[in-house]
C-alpha cells in the first residue's frame, strides 16, 4: 500500500489492543526507504491518560490496566516529519524549530508500522534515542523502560532486541548514515497543506494488526 503526497494520515499507537495514542498529519513524502508524515503544531491530537487529567507518566503504572481512561484531546506542539521505514523496528522523527531548522532526530523505538487505510498504526517500546545535528546522542526515557519491564501487563515483550536495535541505530548514526546523513533536513512543507486540526472520523478504527 502507498499513500499520495498530501494525504491525512493517523498515526496510532496501541498498547497491546488499546488505542493510546494517535496524531494526525499529512503525508509528505513516499519513496524507497519508507513514508514521511508531516506533523504541524496545532494539529490534531489524542493521548491516553487518566480520566481526572493526568499524563500515564503521572500514574503509578501498576494502577494503569484498571483506573479510568481518557483522551487528552489538547492540539500537538511543535513541528516534525516522522519517517517510517519499509525495514526496523523504529521511526525517526526529524523535530523542526518554529524557522524549520533542524532542532534534532528523536529514534522511537517501535514495532514496525503496519499500514492500513489511513494511516500507519505500531506499538511504542518507550524506550528512545536522541540524536543531535552534530550526531552526538543520548538515551531517553531509559528508567521509565526499565521500570515498566517488571509488570506483566506490559506491551514490551522483548527487553534485549528493543534494545539492540537502539543500539543499531546509534550506530548509524554516529557514521551520518541514512536516515541521519542530511536527508530532509530542509523538508519544507507545501503552503497548500492546511493545519489538520480536527481528528477525521475514522482516528478510531480498529488495529491495522489481528493478533
Amino acid at each position: 500500500m502507498r499513500f499520495q503526497v498530501g494525504q491525512p494520515v493517523v498515526r496510532r499507537h496501541f498498547q497491546h489492543d488499546l488505542l493510546s495514542r494517535v496524531w494526525l498529519g499529512v503525508v509528505a513524502a513516499e519513496d524507497d526507504h519508507g513514508t514521511w508524515v508531516w506533523v504541524d503544531s496545532g494539529s490534531a491530537h489524542r493521548d491516553l491518560g487518566s480520566a481526572d487529567g493526568r499524563h500515564l507518566r503521572q500514574i503509578d503504572f501498576a494502577e494503569w490496566p484498571t483506573i479510568a481512561k481518557a483522551f487528552d484531546e489538547r492540539p500537538w506542539r511543535g513541528r516534525v516529519l516522522m519517517f517510517h521505514p519499509r525495514e526496523g523496528d523504529y521511526s525517526a522523527w526529524l523535530f523542526f524549530t518554529d524557522d524549520l531548522r533542524l532542532r534534532h532526530w528523536y529514534v522511537n523505538l517501535e514495532r514496525p508500522a503496519v499500514r492500513w487505510e489511513h494511516g500507519l498504526d505500531t506499538v511504542d517500546y518507550d524506550l528512545d534515542v536522541v540524536v543531535h545535528p552534530d550526531l552526538t546522542w543520548n538515551w531517553k526515557d531509559e528508567e521509565e523502560f526499565v521500570e515498566r519491564l517488571a509488570y506483566p501487563f506490559y506491551w514490551v515483550e522483548n527487553e534485549a532486541a528493543v534494545r539492540a536495535e537502539g543500539e543499531r541505530l546509534i550506530k548509524i548514526a554516529e557514521a551520518a548514515q541514512f536516515p541521519f546523513d542530511g536527508t530532509m533536513t530542509d523538508f519544507r512543507p507545501d503552503p497548500a497543506w492546511p493545519v489538520m486540526n480536527e481528528m477525521p472520523s475514522w482516528w478510531e478504527a480498529p488495529r491495522a494488526w489481528a493478533n
